[in-house]
């Protein structure tokens, strides 16, 4: 017995003690430990507490190639959902104020926009949940860790703080939602050295000034649509198309709007160099692919927008056999979560096949912790899953594209209704609505199952997310035409669609 309590001190002095006392106790240290301290991370965390479980949260921002890093919470309270919505709203009230002189109101001087005041606002209000959420996981045990993690294996964790110190945790199971960062052009001379990504946009404490954003996808599109919005001398350069894996019709009526609001578009652009001048101003040099002609213009600001990379390098999953897509880089993953190791689940946006959405992944989490510790079978359900392009004109949709239904069940297959219409807001302001635009896709035989609804217009994450509850219960385009609207708002015009693409007939709604 003496020489045995010897052997284990000599254990306790290595960061492998752990992982014996679990060989001979059958004990972990936790039931759950995730790795990743975002949104889904933390819902999948609080849930699993909620039903009894011990769990440990471990999260660590790696600091942005220019240096910007914060606080829990993940991409979506830090440097995506929450930020870009309040600036999207700061750009939405800039707009409201032009307006407001059609309506009545005696604004007099100038009105211009101070980078700073609302930075210093949205950033403190960032500060404030990446606290709540501290709170949070304090109030239900859950135990927090800032510390990178990676995995030695499929019960063990080893935690590596900012200075080098190592902590090992043993669970049970073992949850990866360590989601993605935005990518550089690697390339491109001069991207990562003088550009910016979305990790940097929002914690700017100075305006962007003169900007270009590269690429064309819905953060691509969002920034360059509040940076209009607030005045500022945008321009976005795209390779190819707008808002690729969106219905295309309306990524066009998205744009469209943008550069009559304002916004200056390179189309079949591809940047080559980024140089700074002596002046400290950015000079650009790309190429036009049509023609082949080299241009070159200057800019305070260059953000790219180019896609985004799921954070699994650290991780050590090659060393365990987790399968991971080489071309994506994320974590294959079944239909529960799970990966090709026992008891090692992921979600969220490193999932291979997954929506980058932060609903989708909070709804996983909290449904994976029900099936691991709540007796519970339901899987997550990734089919119409709605969402919101904030764009100056917002794009809500659900379900299938025009493109995707076509491609499932043929041209003669589907009906898309479809409608032009004014939002009332926008009459007395003598606002453009030549993109405000409804398009709903069915099935063009039985009951017209609707496949797919796109709407742009003002609220349109709001619109969308009450037609989103119609999908789960199998809506049909019937039961959209016995919907009455409310009145007078942009939502009721899609219950009123009833002019086919097929029909020919002009699609514009005339009257109320």
């Amino acid at each position: 017995m003496a020489a045995l309590c010897r052997s284990r001190h000599r254990w306790k002095r290595t960061k492998w003690f752990h992982v014996l006392t679990r060989t001979l106790t059958e004990r972990s240290d936790y039931d759950l430990v995730v790795i990743g301290g975002g949104s889904g991370g933390l819902a999948c965390s609080k849930e699993a507490a909620l039903l009894g479980q011990r769990v440990a949260v471990l999260d660590y921002v790696e600091p942005s190639a220019k240096g910007t890093k914060w606080g829990l919470g993940g991409t979506c309270v830090n440097v995506g959902c929450i930020p870009k919505k309040l600036m999207h709203q700061a750009a939405l009230l800039g707009t409201a104020v032009k307006d407001a002189k059609k309506f009545g109101w005696q604004i007099t001087g100038p009105v211009c926009h101070d980078w700073a005041t609302m930075a210093e606002a949205i950033q403190n209000h960032v500060r404030s949940l990446n606290w709540g959420h501290r709170v949070q996981l304090q109030d239900k045990k859950v135990k927090y860790l800032n510390m990178k993690g990676s995995l030695v294996d499929e019960h063990t964790v080893k935690g590596l703080t900012k200075a080098g110190k190592e902590t090992i945790l043993t669970a049970k199971n073992v949850v990866i939602a360590t989601g993605g960062r935005p990518k550089y052009p690697t390339s491109i001379p001069g991207a990562m050295e003088h550009g910016i990504t979305s990790d940097d946009i929002f914690w700017l404490k100075k305006t962007p000034g003169k900007t270009l954003v590269v690429g064309a996808s819905y953060v691509a599109l969002e920034c360059a649509g509040f940076l209009t919005g607030i005045g500022l001398d945008t321009t976005v350069m795209v390779r190819s198309i707008a808002l690729r894996g969106f219905d295309q019709q309306i990524a066009g009526l998205v744009t469209d709007y943008m550069e009559t609001y304002g916004t200056k578009f390179a189309w079949k652009c591809v940047p080559k160099r980024v140089d700074k001048l002596s002046s400290g101003a950015l000079q650009v040099t790309w190429t036009d692919t049509q023609t082949g002609h080299e241009h070159k213009d200057t800019y305070d600001s260059v953000l790219w927008a180019v896609g985004r990379v799921p954070e699994t390098k650290a991780l050590g999953l090659d060393k365990l056999g987790v399968r991971i897509n080489k071309e994506t880089g994320k974590i294959v993953l079944g239909a529960d979560e799970s990966t090709s190791v026992p008891n090692i689940y992921a979600f969220g946006d490193i999932g291979e096949g997954r929506p980058e959405l932060t609903p989708t992944a909070i709804k996983a989490g909290k449904l994976l912790s029900h099936r691991l510790f709540g007796q519970s079978t339901e899987l997550m359900n990734y089919d119409n899953v709605p969402t919101t392009v904030f764009t100056p004109l917002e794009y809500g949709c659900v379900g299938l594209s025009e493109e995707e239904a076509e491609s499932r069940h043929g041209k003669d297959g589907i009906e898309v209704y479809h409608a032009f219409y004014k939002p009332l807001e926008f009459t007395v302001a003598e606002r453009d609505a030549s993109q405000c635009y409804i398009k709903v896709v069915c099935e063009r035989g039985g009951d017209q199952k609707i496949l797919g609804l796109h709407f742009t217009g003002p609220n349109a994450g709001e619109v969308t997310q009450g037609f989103a509850l119609g999908f789960q219960c199998g809506a049909t385009y019937s039961h959209l035409l016995q919907t009455v609207g409310i009145h007078p708002t942009c939502a009721e015009e899609v219950v009123k669609v009833n002019i086919t693409k097929r029909s020919g007939l002009d699609p514009t709604v005339t009257g109320c």
